[in-house]
C-alpha cells in the first residue's frame, strides 16, 4: 500500500448522518430520555428535564405561531446565555422560523445592519448585558416602539421588524414580555404545532450567523437543520458522549461553539447542557463544574487560562471532568498540557472549523498520540472531505506543502443570506468551501493551520475582520486613510492595531481614536494599538503589504515573545 501523496482526506464513519430536523430529533430524545436533566442554568437557578424542557419549547413555539410567524421568517435573538436562548433555539426549529444570532457585544450600527440585512420580523432581547442596555438601545433605533402596540411595530429604520419580545417580567411600551409570549400559546393547539413541525424539511434553512467579510459588511452564513444538527452530533460522537455526560458551556450561545457544539451536541445524545453564567466568569465555570459534577467543559484558550490562573483554582474538585473542547483560536500547547493534567481532562480535544461549515471540520481524538493531540487540529470529521490547494492554481498540493484548506460535505452552509456574489466566491462549482486558511497536512491526515490568506484576526476566539474596522474608522473626520492588522498577544492570541494616516494639518491621540469607536462597534474590535503614520508599505502595484506592517509593529511594540508562543 503506497503512502498518501496528495493533501486530500475524507472522513469515513460507520454511523450515518441524521436525516431529520432539529425539532424531530429533539422529540425523539425526549421520548428516550424524558427524565434526564436537559438544561441547568446556574445564574437563573433553573433546571429542566428533557420532558420539562420540551413543554417550555412547545409553549414558546405555539406562542410564536400565535404571533403570526411563519416558516422561513427570521427571528433575531440578542441576548447573553440564558434558558430563554435555548428555548427559543429549539422552538424556532420546530416551526421553521430562521433564528438570527446577534452578537451580545453588537452596538447600534451593527444591530441595525443585521436586522435589516436578514429582514427580521421579530426580535428577542435581554433587558441588558454588561454595559449594554438593550432596551434603551432598541428604543434609540426604533423610537416608534414607545407608541406602538406589541407586535404592530412600524419603524422607519427597521422596516421589516414587527415584534419585540423582551425577557424579564417588566412591561415595556411596544414590547411583549416573555410571559406574554408564553401566554399566547393558548391560542394555538398542540395539534397545530405538530402539523407545522411536519412541514419542515431537514435541508431547510434554520439559522443565520453573521461573519464579517473583506467588504467590511458582515455576511449571514445560512445554515440548515442538516448542517448544524449533524455537526453537533458528530462533535459529541468524537468526544464519546453518552446520555450520562454533563457539559459546562461558558462560550456564547450566539456562536456555533455554544449553540451547535454545545446545545445540539448535548441534545442529540440526551446529555446535559449547563450554563454557568450570562457571560464568561472563571469562578462561575469552576463552581458549575464542581457543583454539577460536570464530565466535560468547553472554552477558548483564554477561558481555560483564566480558570487555571484563578486564585482559588486549587480548592476546586474537578475530578468529575473527563473531556472537553478547546477551540476558537490557536491553542497554546503548554495550556493544553495543563488542562489535561491540572483540570483532570485527559481526553480534552481541539476542534477547528468556521461558521460557514457548521462549524467543525477537524477534531483531535482522545486516543491519538499525545504530540498529535496537542500540536495539530486533529483529523477530518466523519462524512466530510478536505483538500489543500495551491491558492494561485487551485491544484491539490502534495503532503507537507502549505496551501488553502477547502472543505466539502454536509456541513457546508447553504450560502450567505441574500448575497449570491459572496456565496459564489466562497463556494466553488464543485461545492468546496474555500476557508482562506493556510494549512499543512501530514501523511496520516493530521492538519496544522499555519496562517491565513485573508487578514482575519482572531482575538480571544472572536473573528475580527480588518476591513470592517477600517470602514468604520474611515468615517472619522480627521482620518485620511487607515489599515488594521492583528499583532501577537500572549492573552488573546492576537490584538487589534490600527495604522492611521491623518488628514493634512490634523492631530489626534490614540485615545481619541479609541473613544470614537466606543459604543459604536463591539469592544473586541476597538484597536488596542494605534500608530500614526504618513504612509503604508506598498507593492509596486499599490497594494498594502500588511505582513510588513505586522513585522514592523512586532519590533516597535516589542511583541517578539508573544509572537513566539507556540500554538497548536
Amino acid at each position: 500500500m503506497t503512502s498518501q501523496v496528495w493533501s486530500y482526506t475524507s472522513g469515513a464513519s460507520n454511523k450515518p448522518l441524521l436525516g431529520v430536523t432539529i425539532g424531530d430529533r429533539f422529540d425523539q430524545i425526549v421520548a428516550d430520555y424524558p427524565d434526564n436533566e436537559a438544561l441547568i442554568v446556574c445564574r437563573q437557578s433553573l433546571r429542566y428535564t428533557y420532558r420539562q424542557l420540551q413543554q417550555e419549547v412547545d409553549r414558546c413555539a405555539r406562542g410564536l405561531m400565535a404571533m403570526g410567524l411563519q416558516k422561513g421568517e427570521r427571528i433575531g435573538i440578542w441576548s447573553p446565555n440564558n434558558a430563554e436562548w435555548a428555548i427559543t433555539q429549539f422552538a424556532t426549529s420546530k416551526i421553521g422560523a430562521i433564528l438570527v444570532n446577534i452578537n451580545p457585544s453588537y452596538r447600534l450600527h451593527e444591530l441595525e445592519y443585521a436586522l435589516k440585512q436578514s429582514g427580521c420580523s421579530a426580535l428577542v432581547i435581554a433587558p441588558q448585558f454588561k454595559t449594554s442596555n438593550y432596551t434603551h438601545m432598541l428604543y434609540d433605533l426604533a423610537p416608534e416602539l414607545q407608541a406602538s402596540q406589541p407586535g404592530q411595530l412600524r419603524a422607519a429604520r427597521l422596516p421589516g421588524l414587527r415584534a419585540v419580545i423582551r425577557l424579564g417580567a417588566e412591561i415595556m411600551p411596544g414590547m411583549f414580555s416573555w410571559s406574554d409570549l408564553m401566554a399566547l400559546a393558548e391560542q394555538v393547539s398542540p395539534e397545530q404545532l405538530a402539523e407545522q413541525q411536519r412541514r419542515q424539511e431537514f435541508d431547510d434553512p434554520i439559522n443565520i450567523q453573521y461573519t464579517s467579510g473583506t467588504t467590511g459588511y458582515p455576511k449571514g452564513a445560512t445554515l440548515s437543520h442538516h448542517n448544524i444538527l449533524n455537526n453537533g452530533y458528530f462533535v459529541a460522537e468524537v468526544m464519546n458522549f453518552t446520555d450520562q455526560d454533563r457539559l459546562v458551556i461558558p462560550v456564547p450561545l450566539y456562536h456555533c461553539f455554544g449553540m451547535v457544539m454545545g446545545n445540539l451536541g448535548c441534545m442529540t445524545h440526551g446529555a446535559t447542557m449547563i450554563y454557568p453564567s450570562e457571560g464568561f466568569e472563571p469562578k462561575a465555570v469552576l463552581d458549575a463544574v464542581q457543583a454539577e459534577r460536570a464530565t466535560a467543559l468547553y472554552g477558548v484558550p483564554t477561558m481555560f487560562i483564566a480558570e487555571l490562573e484563578h486564585p482559588e483554582f486549587a480548592s476546586y474538585d474537578l475530578r468529575s471532568l473527563r473531556t472537553g473542547i478547546m477551540a476558537g483560536s490557536p491553542c497554546p500547547i503548554e495550556v493544553m498540557k495543563k488542562v489535561q493534567s491540572l483540570m483532570n481532562m485527559p481526553e480534552v480535544e481541539i476542534a477547528y472549523g468556521m461558521t460557514e461549515t457548521s462549524p467543525v471540520s477537524f477534531q483531535t481524538r482522545s486516543d491519538a498520540p499525545l504530540d498529535k493531540r496537542v500540536s495539530t487540529v486533529g483529523q477530518i470529521h466523519p462524512h466530510l472531505e478536505v483538500k489543500i490547494v495551491d491558492p494561485a492554481t487551485g491544484q491539490v498540493v502534495s503532503i507537507g506543502q502549505p496551501g488553502e484548506l477547502c472543505t466539502r460535505g454536509y456541513s457546508v452552509m447553504l450560502g450567505y443570506w441574500n448575497n449570491a456574489e459572496a456565496t459564489s466566491k466562497a463556494i466553488d462549482a464543485a461545492r468546496w468551501m474555500h476557508t482562506g486558511d493556510l494549512a499543512v497536512m501530514d501523511a496520516d491526515g493530521y492538519v496544522n493551520i499555519v496562517g491565513r490568506i485573508k487578514d482575519m484576526i482572531i482575538r480571544g476566539g472572536e473573528n475580527v475582520y480588518p476591513r470592517e474596522i477600517e470602514e468604520f474608522l474611515y468615517a472619522h473626520p480627521k482620518i485620511s486613510d487607515v489599515q488594521v492588522i492583528g499583532v501577537p498577544d500572549a492573552k488573546y492570541g492576537e490584538e487589534i492595531m490600527a495604522w492611521v494616516k491623518l488628514r493634512e494639518g490634523e492631530t489626534a491621540t490614540e485615545e481619541e481614536i479609541r473613544d470614537f469607536c466606543r459604543g459604536q462597534i463591539a469592544h473586541y474590535k476597538i484597536p488596542r494599538y494605534v500608530k500614526f503614520t504618513d504612509s503604508f508599505p506598498m507593492t509596486v502595484t499599490g497594494k498594502v503589504q500588511k505582513f510588513l506592517m505586522r513585522e514592523q509593529s512586532i519590533k516597535e511594540l516589542d511583541l517578539a515573545a508573544a509572537a513566539a508562543t507556540k500554538m497548536a
